[in-house]
Order: structure tokens, then sequence, then C-alpha cells
């Protein structure tokens, strides 16, 4: 490759990133009727207890309460995770799953295979914008019966967003690949660019 080939490349990744995403309506009307389905909180007595004030304070007292605070974060930080490579909740740790192999179908189209770890989840989707982000489209396998899961789609040339949902319900975004703008849903996906010609 030459540097203006490389220029080249460099320029269309940059437009591919500052694409807008656009959602189809189908999609867009499966999010909210999962929105409007969620039963609207009610709020109880200790939740007016600990909502926001206004406090002042002295300079002192603020450094040893922002000191506390640091202490908190880096004790639970150290309790939460453990060495089965789950959270102290249950859910699974992010892990790289960054596309690794693409082959190339067409000048449109690349197959491309996504694995993820997750070796106590029951059932692990691979979701996005080029499967209506359902998740019963792209179910992953298992791969030898252990924590990695693996599936193979055909991607057209561009961008794409995409997350892993483990047990149908913990939407994961790619660790290791760029992330694109919140979804106004609450939910960070990751961001794959699909580029034409022949892959190494």
């Amino acid at each position: 490759m030459t540097e203006s080939d490389d220029q080249t490349y460099v320029e269309w990744i940059a437009r591919e990133a500052r694409r807008p995403v656009v959602m189809g309506p189908a999609a867009r009307t499966r999010i909210m009727d999962a929105v409007r389905a969620e039963p609207a909180p009610r709020r109880r007595f200790w939740h007016r207890l600990i909502e926001p004030r206004l406090i002042s304070a002295s300079p002192i007292a603020s450094l040893a309460l922002a000191a506390g605070l640091v202490g908190i974060g880096v004790f639970g930080g150290t309790f939460v995770n453990n060495r089965d490579g789950l959270t102290s909740t249950g859910l699974p740790q992010a892990v790289p799953a960054l596309p690794i192999a693409r082959v190339p179908v067409s000048d449109t189209v690349k197959v491309m295979t996504f694995r993820f770890i997750a070796p106590q989840a029951a059932k692990v989707s691979l979701v996005g914008d080029f499967n209506g982000w359902s998740v019963d489209e792209t179910p992953m396998t298992r791969v030898d019966n252990g924590g990695v899961w693996s599936v193979t789609v055909p991607l057209s040339v561009g961008r794409h967003l995409y997350s892993f949902v483990v047990d149908s319900q913990d939407w994961i975004a790619d660790p290791r690949a760029p992330v694109a703008p919140d979804d106004g849903f609450g939910h960070a996906n990751s961001v794959v660019l699909v580029s034409r010609g022949s892959s190494s």
C-alpha cells in the first residue's frame, strides 16, 4: 500500500465514523414498546430521604469526604471482581470480543465472526443494526462446552453498531471496540467498520 492509499483508507474510516446511525422504524417501534411496557417506579419514603440536596461544607471537610469516597471506590472495585470472571452481581465480566475473522464474500459483503466470553451464561446473542436489534435473530453458539460463544454473520460494507445480550436481558458492549454515543435508552453499543477489498 502506498501512502496515498493509507490516507484514502483513513479518510474513509473518518467518514464512516461521522455518518449518523439510522434506526429502522421496526426496531424503533420494538424498543419503544419495550420501554412503555416497563412499569413506572414508585417513590418510597427512603427515596425522598436520599434525594440530592445542597450542602455546604468547609474545604477540609470536603477533602476528608473525597478521600473517604476514593477509599470506598478502591475497596469496592477490589471486592466486586472475583476469580471466576464474574462480578458480585453474577453478571459476566466484559472481555475482548472483536470480530476475529474477515472473509470477503463480495465487494459489498464480508463474513465476520464475533466471539464473546461468558462462562456462566445460558444464552448469548449478537444484536445490532444489521438484524434489527432482535435478541432472537442471531444466537451465538458455545464453543467446545467452554465459556466462549461464537457466531458468524455476513455484514455489508460500512459502519455497524452491535452489542452482546446475555441471557436475554444484560446488554454488554465490546470493551475493545470503539463505542458509539449513548443510544438514548441507556445502552452503550460497539462499532465495527467493514471495509471494501480483500482482508488480511
